[in-house]
């Protein structure tokens, strides 16, 4: 393949030139036809002046066009997209993307599961922060849980409990099915017991639905028999309705939540434990996740 894409590119460069490589074609002559060069040196074949020059010339635009089909070559071969299920063509680029459905907490297990499952993560790689998403306003920047002080209220800022992560883009669409596979075999979540916007069912990627990986979100959804419809921000809960609204992420941003949220156990399983929730102090220590300024155990 990459003897082919040379050929090609020295094809385009000689004809832009004035030459014409012709087809590829094998030889039995194992010399080979004498070179114009070898043709210019021998004594028995005169040539005048401005022939050689001309030879000397074209070998000197031969070499350069070989650097820079090399370089092309190189390129090509170093690029390599992947197909996603469907077609869908995906890097292994980390992409900063959301899930949310009901209380943060639980999901966060979820997922740091499903990193270890599919990415190989181990503690000090795990990405997945809690955190809020979807509403259209922050407090210059903050957006914090409910508390006493009432600063930068996640619920009243509009923004629901989600989970954010950085995985390769080629590999969201697994993400995705390990999301939809948190939902009831009704589609429903399963904390329904927590009702509002705040518990609302939403996920994020860069550029919404317009994402290249979008098909394989909407596949995984479709196969639960769950819809997807766009956010327009500080949209109503979905229970009930067996739909997820999808937010760009550049519009619609992940905000980290607090320190105290991070690796928490939740009410739906027994306590994950301490190794699970040493973790919260381990991504502290290294910076993956970081003080908010809100109200908070740090």
């Amino acid at each position: 393949m990459k003897i082919f894409t040379l050929y090609l590119v020295l094809q385009s460069l000689s004809v832009a030139a004035g030459f014409n490589l012709g087809k590829p074609k094998a030889s039995n002559n194992i010399r080979g036809d004498r070179s114009i060069i070898e043709e210019a040196n021998d004594v028995s074949n005169p040539i005048d002046g401005s022939s050689i020059q001309a030879m000397k010339d074209r070998r000197q635009f031969f070499k350069q066009i070989v650097v820079a089909a090399a370089a092309t070559v190189s390129a090509v071969s170093n690029s390599s997209p992947v197909f996603a299920e469907g077609g869908v063509e995906g890097s292994d680029a980390l992409t900063d993307v959301y899930f949310g459905v009901g209380c943060f907490w639980h999901i966060q297990h979820e997922f740091v599961e499903a990193e270890k499952k599919i990415l190989g993560r181990g503690p000090n790689d795990f990405t997945s922060r809690t955190g809020y998403a979807g509403g259209n306003k922050s407090d210059n920047g903050k957006v914090c849980y409910h508390n006493m002080r009432s600063i930068a209220d996640y619920g009243k800022l509009g923004h629901g409990e989600v989970v954010g992560m950085s995985i390769p883009e080629n590999k969201i669409g697994d993400f995705a099915v390990e999301y939809f596979n948190l939902f009831t075999a009704k589609g429903e979540r399963v904390d329904p017991m927590d009702r509002g916007g705040e518990y609302r069912s939403l996920l994020g990627l860069p550029g919404g639905s317009k994402h290249p990986m979008y098909p394989s979100v909407l596949a995984a959804a479709e196969a639960k028999g769950m819809s997807l419809q766009l956010g327009k921000g500080n949209d109503p809960d979905t229970l009930g309705k067996k739909m997820v609204w999808v937010y760009d992420s550049k519009e619609f941003p992940f905000y980290q939540a607090e320190v105290y949220h991070q690796f928490h156990n939740d009410f739906q399983s027994p306590a994950y434990g301490k190794a699970y929730n040493s973790l919260a102090d381990l991504a502290f220590d290294d910076g993956r996740i970081k003080s908010t300024g809100c109200p908070d155990r740090v």
